[in-house]
């Protein structure tokens, strides 16, 4: 090889040997680059590890600060609940699962008078062992060993009930326990020794209330007899003498005795019911009645108060609400009775409204009757509104200082209503009026519902002259749902001038201004002698019988009762004629069939055969009495001559044989010799009251088969009076003093067929 080629060779030598220095030189540069990032982050993370080792020292140094802190609060806070606890005055206790104690306070420690044995560790059965054997508790009827068990048996259970346990010293102490869910139970003994004698303090207190009310309630009902005994000499002579030839002035003094005496009643019954409420012997006697009926009848009591001030009484009942509900409907009438009075009692002029509307629930067969009663009187004050229901209350200034009264009507009408689970409530205009109003649920009464008379076609227009502009409305309502056009009138010019052929009836009121039967005169003057008129009037003896036949009206009781003027109207339809050809007979056969479908008859009208009264001159005379007939046996047993004298001249028109019995032994004794068919038994008598005589009979009674009505005469009238004397067997209940109708509906309605008719005379 030459030695350019030599030099060549090592020229490639050395370059390739300075590639490969490079290189390496390259790789060194970058390992060494390499190892010095990661130096770098091996230094960084060697002091984020420092940090956290320092900051782990540093937490643990405030960890165990924390919690040589904590400790020390807790020891505080046990220390505090220690002595929180020890300040009980209560025992507080700790048992473990094993029922041992943990620990008690001194409360706790002092039940069991010192006695060393108890302290931290001790079972809870040896506890119990040491309350009996050392006389700590009272364990009563129940002996020690029965004490303990039941005791123990009672700490076992999950959820230990609360137990009072008397000590030895009087104390009582309850005891409650409740289990941790450790098994540990926590024990009170709560001294209940204050509360205990407290509550026999007031059974004790209660006993003696009952006890004096029970003796209000003997000497209420004492009261009440005492006082309706003598009463009813006074009101039932006073009635009698009314029924006998007075003149003006006597009738004048024996209406006064009556009303006196009835006033004085009417004081009786208020004490007597709130009584009876107050006491919560009140009791609903719930029955079917016609609630629109009930609702005129107030109205008839109340007219001739009202007819004397010259008031107007209006009925306005929902014309699509039923009318039959089941309930009681004396008090319901009591509490109308008492609004409806007050507010004839304060209302001077205008009228006094009875509002009847309601909403059915057909689903339960349940109507809310909403009862209204408006009047235009004095009204009352807006800051005595919510005064008037309380007791004895009554809203007194100088303009009604003059009405008499207990002050407890309204309290017993809302007590009555609350009673019927409903509600009552006043809206009041001082000086312009007031309206009381009630709301009580009742049930609609089942049964056959009597249907309505269906009017004539002939019967289409109507009109009604009448002032009042309220009951021209109440009666428009009413015709226009029958069909009937009423027009109105106030004036006897107004009246004529709406006067046309096409009239086919007119309703009139008598106490027009001018007078009702002024108007009928001026009417049947001018060429309507042919069209039927009825009269309303507040009282069906306002119009004389001449004038009744001459003018030919019908007469009908103001407000009327809706189904005796559509009574009325079907009679007066059924007697019209064809207008193209008026049959002059017409006024006759009108008066006839009134009186015939109405309960009321026209005055001068026959009286039914069955109105259980005589009829008058002009009817047939009764059938001859056949002499083999006996008359009816009454036997009437009253030891007050005054009340005998009474009786006796109530039934004297009866065709009766009455005998009296002065004691429940000589009524006994004649049941057996004088074999009476119907006894009227009064019930306190001396020697023997009416309820044991009726028992002594009805013992002899249930021997014979045989069972004479008897009928019970007593003052009393409390509540549980009417039960315990018909439980005693008698068969009805009436409340001195008597009442004349009463007593003769009973002796009509138990004549036997083999006796005699009982007749009464007119005078009666």
């Amino acid at each position: 090889m030459n030695l350019a080629d030599k030099l060549a060779e090592e020229r490639r030598a050395r370059l390739a040997a300075e590639r490969l220095l490079e290189l390496k030189q390259a790789e060194l540069t970058a390992a060494n680059r390499k190892l010095g990032r990661h130096a770098l982050a091996l230094t960084k993370q060697i002091g984020v590890t420092q940090a956290e080792v320092a900051t782990v020292r540093d937490e643990n140094a405030k960890v165990k600060s924390d919690l040589t802190q904590a400790n020390e609060k807790i020891e505080k806070a046990e220390r505090r609940l220690w002595h929180s606890i020890q300040a009980f005055q209560d025992g507080f206790a700790f048992f473990d699962a094993d029922s041992k104690l943990i620990g008690a306070n001194t409360a706790y420690l002092n039940i069991f008078d010192g006695l060393e044995e108890v302290t931290p560790g001790i079972s809870y059965v040896r506890i119990l062992q040491i309350l009996t054997d050392e006389g700590l508790v009272n364990t009563g009827e129940i002996s020690p060993d029965s004490w303990r068990k039941m005791m123990t048996d009672r700490w076992m259970s999950l959820a230990p009930e609360p137990i009072v346990v008397q000590m030895w010293d009087d104390r009582y102490l309850r005891l409650i326990d409740q289990k941790g869910h450790g098994g540990d139970m926590v024990s009170l003994a709560l001294d209940i020794t204050s509360t205990v004698h407290y509550e026999e303090e007031l059974r004790s207190a209660r006993e003696r209330a009952e006890a004096a009310n029970r003796a209000k309630s003997a000497f209420l009902a004492n009261m009440s007899h005492e006082i309706r005994t003598p009463m009813n000499g006074v009101v039932g002579m006073a009635e009698l003498l009314s029924d006998t030839s007075l003149s003006e002035e006597q009738k004048l003094y024996a209406n006064t005795i009556k009303n006196s005496g009835e006033a004085l009643l009417v004081i009786i019954n208020d004490v007597l019911d709130y009584s009876k409420i107050e006491a919560d012997k009140m009791v609903l006697h719930e029955e079917p009645f016609d609630l629109e009926r009930a609702i005129h009848e107030i109205v008839m009591l109340l007219q001739p108060t009202a007819r004397d001030k010259g008031l107007t009484m209006l009925v306005d009942y929902d014309l699509f609400l039923p009318t039959r509900f089941v309930g009681d409907r004396g008090r319901i009438r009591q509490v109308m009775t008492n609004l409806a009075g007050n507010a004839v009692k304060f209302t001077n002029e205008g009228h006094v409204t009875l509002r009847v509307t309601g909403i059915s629930n057909p689903d339960e067969g349940t109507c809310s009757v909403h009862c209204l009663i408006e009047d235009t009187g004095i009204g009352i004050p807006a800051d005595k509104v919510d005064h008037v229901f309380g007791e004895f209350n009554q809203v007194e200034d100088e303009r009604n200082r003059k009405f008499e009264g207990t002050g407890l009507g309204l309290a017993i009408s809302k007590k009555l209503i609350e009673l019927m689970d409903g509600e009552i409530w006043v809206e009041s205009d001082e000086g312009e009026g007031s309206c009381f109003g009630f709301r009580i649920p009742l049930p609609v009464a089942e049964g056959p519902f009597a249907p309505s008379p269906e009017l004539p076609k002939s019967l289409q227009q109507v009109l009604l002259i009448d002032n009042s502009t309220l009951n021209c409305e109440i009666l428009q309502r009413q015709l226009m749902l029958h069909g009937i056009e009423a027009s109105t009138a106030d004036t006897y010019q107004d009246a004529l001038a709406k006067m046309n052929p096409g009239v086919d009836l007119v309703i009139c009121d008598h106490g027009l201004p001018g007078g009702g039967l002024q108007m009928a005169r001026e009417l049947r003057k001018n060429r309507w002698d042919s069209v039927p008129i009825i009269m309303l009037c507040s009282s069906m003896h306002e119009v004389p019988e001449e004038d009744v036949k001459a003018l030919n009206l019908v007469l009908l009781q103001k407000p009327t009762p809706r189904d005796e003027l559509l009574a009325a109207l079907s009679s007066i339809g059924q007697t019209m004629a064809p207008a193209a050809t008026p049959e002059p007979e017409a006024p006759p056969s009108l008066e006839e069939a009134y009186a015939r479908d109405n309960a009321t008859p026209t005055p001068g009208a026959a009286q039914p055969a069955d109105a259980g009264v005589s009829p008058q001159a002009e009817a047939p005379a009764p059938a001859p009495v056949e002499p083999a007939l006996r008359q009816m046996r009454v036997l009437a047993a009253e030891d007050n001559k005054t009340n005998q004298l009474v009786f006796r001249k109530m039934v004297k028109s009866y065709n009766i044989d009455l005998c009296f019995a002065n004691n429940g032994l000589e009524a006994l004794n004649l049941y057996e010799s004088f074999k009476p068919d119907l006894i009227f038994m009064d019930i306190s008598m001396p020697e023997m009251d009416g309820k044991e005589a009726t028992q002594e009979i009805r013992k002899i009674e249930a021997e014979t088969g045989k069972h004479v009505p008897i009928v019970a005469l007593t003052a009393h009238a409390m509540s549980g009076d009417s039960e315990g004397i018909l439980a005693a067997g008698l068969d009805h209940y009436l409340t001195k003093p008597l009442r004349k109708g009463l007593i003769g509906e009973k002796i009509e309605g138990y004549q036997p067929e083999n006796v005699q008719p009982v007749q009464i005379s007119p005078a009666a």
